[in-house]
C-alpha cells in the first residue's frame, strides 16, 4: 500500500487515496484479506519467537493474525490513518509511517518478512530493504495479484477501469509481478534463494452492492477512479455491477487470482 519516495508528490497523495477511508478498509474490505494471511502465514511458518516485519501493512490484520501465533511484529506503512488503526489493533508492536524503500530498522532486524499486495511491478526496489532487514536464513513472503481476467471475482475490479487512461495503464503495470517468471526474476536478482511460486487463496464475500460499493470505495485504485468520474458515479457503476452478481440466499462473492512467492535469504549472506 506504500510508494516510493517521502519527498515525490505520489507519496502526498498515499493518505489521501489509501487512508481516507481508513475505518471502511479496516473493516468492510481488509476482512476479506483473511484467506490471503493465514494461508502465508501457515506456508512460512510464523511461530512463536519469530521477530516479523509486514511491509505496506495498511490497518494491522495481518499483523494481528501473525502476533496470534505468537510472533512478536513490527509493520511500516506510507498511510498515516491506516497505521493508527494498525496501532490500535496491536498496541505493543512497533508500527510506524515510512517508506518501504527507506525502512527504519536495522539490517538482520527480522526473521520473517511479509508484504500482502504491497509490493508492485513499478515498487521493486522495495525488495533490497527486506534483503536488508532479513538476518540470513530469514524467510520472505510477498503476493501480487494474478491473472485477473481469468479470475471468476474479475467483475468485482471493474469499477476501477473508470480511473483515467494512464492510470488504468499503470495499475497494469503495478499488477506486473504475477507474471509467470517476473517475481522470481525480481527476487533473484535481490539475492533470495529457494524461490516457490504459489496460488493463494483469496475470495472477497460482501452482503448486497451497497456494502461492495462502499469497501471498494474505500481503496486506493477507487480514488483514483474516484477522482476521473466522482464519487456518486462510483458508487453507482459499483453498485450495478454488483447487482448483476446477486445470488438468492448466498453473499456476494468474488474468488480473485493471487500469487504468492516464498523465499529465503542465504544463511552465508552478510548482515549488513
Amino acid at each position: 500500500m506504500t510508494r516510493p519516495g517521502m519527498d515525490c508528490p505520489q507519496w502526498a497523495t498515499v493518505d489521501e487515496g489509501w487512508g481516507r477511508k481508513a475505518v471502511d478498509f479496516a473493516t468492510l474490505s481488509e476482512l476479506g484479506n483473511c484467506r490471503e494471511y493465514v494461508a502465508v502465514h501457515h506456508w512460512l511458518g510464523v511461530d512463536v519467537g519469530d521477530r516479523l516485519l509486514d511491509v505496506a501493512c495498511g490497518s494491522g490484520l495481518a499483523i494481528e493474525l501473525a502476533r496470534l501465533r505468537g510472533a512478536s511484529c513490527s509493520g511500516i506503512d506510507a498511510s498515516a490513518r491506516l497505521v493508527a488503526v494498525a496501532r490500535d489493533r496491536n498496541p505493543d508492536c512497533d508500527i510506524r509511517v515510512g517508506d518501504m524503500h527507506a525502512v527504519p530498522w536495522e539490517p538482520a532486524s527480522f526473521d520473517v518478512v511479509t508484504s500482502f499486495r504491497g509490493i508492485w511491478g513499478t515498487t521493486p526496489g522495495a525488495v533490497a530493504e527486506i534483503f536488508r532487514v532479513l538476518c540470513p536464513g530469514g524467510r520472505v513472503a510477498v503476493t501480487v495479484w494474478g491473472h485477473l481476467k481469468v479470475s471468476p471475482g474479475a467483475w468485482a475490479l471493474a469499477p476501477f477501469r473508470l480511473a483515467a487512461t494512464e492510470k488504468v495503464g499503470n495499475q497494469a503495470a503495478m499488477v506486473s509481478l504475477g507474471r509467470p517468471g517476473a517475481g522470481e526474476e525480481v527476487l533473484t536478482s535481490h539475492g533470495f534463494v529457494d524461490i516457490e511460486r504459489l496460488d493463494v487463496p483469496f475470495a472477497w464475500e460482501f452482503a448486497d452492492p451497497e456494502l461492495y460499493a462502499r469497501a471498494l470505495a474505500s481503496t486506493g485504485p477507487a480514488y483514483e477512479a474516484i477522482q476521473n468520474v466522482g464519487e456518486a458515479e462510483f458508487h453507482r457503476a459499483a453498485v450495478e455491477q454488483a447487482q448483476g452478481q446477486l445470488r438468492d440466499g448466498l453473499p456476494l462473492r468474488a474468488e480473485i487470482k493471487v500469487v504468492g512467492y516464498l523465499a529465503r535469504k542465504p544463511e552465508g549472506a552478510k548482515r549488513a
